[in-house]
């Protein structure tokens, strides 16, 4: 059985952009698409929330990133997720202005995902919050998904 991996947004956004001239911002690009042509090597899912983010802004860009999204398969919003991205908010893991970031967490974590993969290092793929997130997911009942970059998760298949 592959293993599972939710594909966040920020995810779809660095593997679709334009070429940049910022060199973090070029790395992540690079180190995307080359996750990214490995991809078959994992079972990959989005949710309902990946499809509104990524629908948002520049059109042009909205469609490389829907047409991209369409090919993955889509994970409801359950009620379950619901009360996991709520209660990660009330325990203040996440400010209240990351609620969709709340709730790629608990979707992810209530499909029962391997891992969730982003580039969100400010909400989600922080040092510091990690241990917090994982610590809400288990006290709610939940298994929770490594959390990763995709740079992170090419080193976990090399090892």
């Amino acid at each position: 059985m592959k293993p599972r991996v939710y594909v966040e947004t920020s995810v779809l956004s660095y593997l679709t952009a334009s070429p940049t001239r910022d060199l973090v911002q070029a790395a992540h690009q690079h180190i995307t698409i080359e996750w990214w042509s490995c991809r078959t090597r994992f079972e990959l899912a989005i949710s309902e929330a990946v499809l509104a983010e990524v629908s948002r802004g520049d059109p042009e860009a909205a469609n490389r990133r829907l047409a991209v999204a369409a090919e993955l398969a889509v994970l409801a919003t359950t009620v379950e997720a619901q009360s996991l991205a709520r209660q990660l908010l009330a325990a203040s893991v996440m400010p209240p202005n990351a609620a969709i970031d709340a709730a790629h967490v608990a979707i992810a974590t209530v499909h029962g995902m391997n891992f969730l993969l982003t580039w969100n290092c400010a909400h989600i793929a922080n040092a510091v919050m990690r241990e917090r997130i994982e610590a809400v997911c288990r006290r709610a009942g939940f298994r929770p998904p490594v959390i990763c970059t995709p740079e992170e998760l090419m080193l976990l298949e090399d090892s």
